[in-house]
């Protein structure tokens, strides 16, 4: 079993929980639920990784508008999920470190998603 331990307490938004079970209901009806488990298994991997490390590489600061706010896309955690892994994934972690232990987790996006519209509801 893989070490867990995380740097940063990673938290998430009500938007953020909210948009983990909307993919997980997408991903169930579209790709079935074996396919969804793995989804979900790679969005826990992704919040690890940025736990372990909130500027690791491949993150990336979105808009110096809103200082801090990074994106990390699931697909730069792919090598570290055990088991079958995601094709194509399609998502992206929005995020900011809160405080020296914590990073608040905004939303978690498709990659269609309009950037900028979606920021402009975080809190500066």
């Amino acid at each position: 079993m893989p070490d867990r331990r995380r740097a940063f307490k990673v938290v998430l938004s009500e938007e953020a929980q909210l948009d983990v079970v909307l993919i997980a209901k997408w991903s169930v009806a579209k790709f079935g639920p074996l396919a969804a488990r793995r989804y979900r298994l790679l969005i826990r991997q992704a919040l690890d990784d940025i736990g372990s490390d909130p500027e690791r590489p491949g993150s990336k600061e979105v808009a110096s508008s809103f200082e801090g706010v990074r994106a990390y896309h699931l697909s730069l955690s792919r090598d570290q999920v055990q088991g079958q892994r995601v094709k194509s994934p399609r998502h992206f972690v929005i995020y900011r470190r809160s405080g020296e232990d914590t990073v608040s987790v905004a939303r978690i996006l498709h990659d269609s998603v309009d950037l900028p519209r979606h920021l402009s509801r975080l809190e500066a």
